[in-house]
């Protein structure tokens, strides 16, 4: 799991908007423009605490997991 990139794609699943994510990542001492271009660690975002951020790692988890090779072998 700590390998696993959450991305701007996991964020707008749940429909959180760009205004009030800014406002978050702000809050949170976060690296908006990082996130937006190349994602953030998932631990980086849980050691928030928040449940927002717990949702959105659960987005990402269920996107890499779809991902991965059917016989269990990263790519």
């Amino acid at each position: 799991m700590s390998d696993v990139i959450v991305t701007h794609a996991d964020m707008r699943a749940l429909e959180y908007c760009n205004r009030g994510a800014r406002q978050w990542f702000a809050r949170h001492g976060l690296d908006w423009a990082a996130f937006i271009s190349a994602g953030l660690p998932a631990a980086q975002l849980l050691a928030t605490g928040d449940a927002m951020a717990h949702a959105v790692v659960e987005v990402a988890l269920r996107r890499a997991a779809m991902q991965e090779p059917q016989d269990g072998r990263q790519s």
